[in-house]
Formats: structure tokens, sequence, C-alpha cells
């Protein structure tokens, strides 16, 4: 396989188990090895005390387009450590894009930075996520 197609069949296994992503109406549009495009549209059922997308939902798009961002290798990756900066409030039926980008990766460890807009290309937030490596695969290695 090629690195594209490894990164495709990694970001459909794990795709097919993900139901929190699958769940809230998140979309994957786009992998290559190392980056991920999500995107969701944010419900009222979503919505804080103040009117605005609560800030976990916007987390967990985030958090998503850094899993398959790592994920694209065939290795299975976790989060080790994550943070968020709030930069505008998200909407009731904006369509936030979370553009998660690879910045490091050596050993088994990895640092990714996601970018997540609204439908006018708002800059909404900005993620810091860092991966550790564990055991296992997406997809059977063969020897």
């Amino acid at each position: 396989m090629t690195p594209q197609e490894l990164a495709e069949a990694s970001a459909r296994a794990m795709w097919n188990d993900d139901s929190a992503s699958q769940r809230l109406g998140m979309s994957l549009d786009h992998v290559v090895p190392g980056e991920a495009t999500l995107s969701m549209t944010i419900t009222e059922a979503m919505s804080n005390g103040h009117g605005n997308c609560h800030g976990g939902y916007i987390f967990t798009l985030a958090d998503s387009a850094f899993a398959f961002a790592c994920n694209s290798y065939n290795q299975l990756v976790v989060a080790q450590h994550c943070s968020i900066t709030y930069l505008v409030p998200g909407r009731i039926g904006d369509r936030l894009t979370a553009e998660a980008r690879e910045v490091s990766r050596r050993g088994r460890s990895g640092i990714y930075d996601i970018r997540i807009t609204n439908q006018d290309g708002a800059h909404v937030a900005e993620f810091r996520g860092h991966s550790r490596t564990v055991k296992g695969t997406h997809l059977p290695v063969e020897d």
C-alpha cells in the first residue's frame, strides 16, 4: 500500500468503530499521512447557558481530527496531552471544520496542531495535541 492508501484504510477502520464522532454528526472530509479534516454542524443540543456552542463539543471535534491525523500510519496512537484556546464562540447552525496537521513525529511521540474555523473562515479555536504510540495496528501487518 502507498502511504496515502494506508492513511485512508486506517481512517476507514477507525471510523467504523468511532460512535462518538458519528453520533455527533461529524464527517471525515480529508485524510493524508499526518493530516485530517473533520467537520460538524452545531445543533441546539450542543448549546451552553450563553446560547453558544459548549466548548466541550469544539474540543471533541478537534480531538477527533487529532486522532485521525496521528493514527494515519497504521499504528495505534492515543492522546497523551491536549490543550485548547477558544478565540470566538461557535454558534448554533455553524459548520465547524477542524484541520489537523502533524508538527513533529519522533519515536513514539507526536505533536499535532488543529485549527477550528467556521463556515465564514473565522478562527474559532486552536488545539494542540501530544500523541503517544501504543502497541497494535488498525490493519493486519504483512510479514
